[in-house]
């Protein structure tokens, strides 16, 4: 690996001595390691035979949310997306999560989703974990939500043999009706795409950041309801991102089809497990 390091941080004009590395545990997609040289330190993540575009998809995530100076992220330093092997060369961030910093990330989310997009989608497609994520440009947060969403993990779900005949039954139900639960109108926010417990963390600076996006256009909605599925956020996130964005009524009822998305990830990346969870939010609504 060190091979590979040195390369990695050639390529940004780092050519000091290597003087520490270690593994960085955490993550399930990808390898990640802690480097520390005489110039600088640095948090790599590394994966073999990694899809086309991953890194640089990466890389659009991180530098989108920068660029809307409403929240935090690691400076990029480089990418690779090669045949053999891709890697992307990051600021490392250290520091520890409190109730505190869950407040201030609770208010910069809320002033990201209160900027306005043009269109549900995104000029390019990219990844949820280590899955193809279509996106587009749409008018509608329906249709998108439908056929960029919720299809594609259905189909893939389905092409792998792990959704029972009953079950893709209700999903298409569900498909053909969700106009009844989500709203016709609303506004398009640039949203984290991703964001669990586990892709927030807390800097030195006193500052929280987010990681490992997968961003896109979509209702801020979607976004706080992953934050409640697995958990990882103080009261703290919640009350101070409604203090500037209030969530809307009738939020609690939609929350369960937002949270069916990453339930069909998980059920893509993960397998059968989470088949129980996507039947307990069918039937709510079919």
């Amino acid at each position: 690996m060190e091979t590979i390091f040195y390369d990695a941080l050639k390529t940004i004009g780092d050519e000091t001595k290597l003087k520490n590395w270690r593994r960085v545990h955490g993550g399930d997609i990808n390898e990640a390691f802690y480097l520390r040289t005489e110039q600088g330190e640095y948090f790599l993540k590394f994966r073999k035979n990694c899809p086309g575009r991953f890194f640089a998809c990466e890389r659009t995530g991180l530098e989108a949310l920068r660029e809307s100076g409403a929240v935090h992220v690691a400076k990029v330093y480089g990418y690779k997306d090669g045949k053999d092997y891709g890697y992307i060369l990051l600021e490392w961030i250290e520091g520890k999560k409190s109730d505190r910093l869950g407040e201030k990330l609770g208010r910069q989310l809320a002033n990201l989703h209160r900027i306005p997009q043009e269109f549900f989608g995104f000029p390019e497609d990219n990844y949820i974990g280590i899955l193809p994520q279509k996106n587009g440009r749409f008018a509608s947060w329906i249709e998108y939500y439908r056929e960029c969403r919720l299809l594609p993990q259905i189909r893939m779900a389905e092409k792998k043999g792990l959704l029972p005949g009953d079950l893709r039954k209700k999903l298409d139900v569900l498909l053909e009706n969700l106009d009844r639960y989500l709203p016709g109108r609303c506004t398009p926010s640039l949203l984290h795409g991703d964001l669990w417990g586990g892709n927030w963390i807390g800097g030195k600076n006193g500052e929280p950041y987010l990681i490992d996006p997968a961003v896109f256009y979509g209702h801020s909605e979607f976004e706080i309801a992953f934050t409640e599925l697995f958990g990882g956020f103080p009261p703290s996130f919640y009350s101070a991102y409604q203090e500037i964005l209030p969530l809307s009524d009738g939020y609690q009822d939609r929350k369960g089809l937002y949270q069916l998305f990453y339930l069909l990830v998980h059920v893509n990346l993960f397998g059968s497990s989470y088949v129980p969870s996507v039947k307990r939010v069918l039937e709510k609504y079919v």
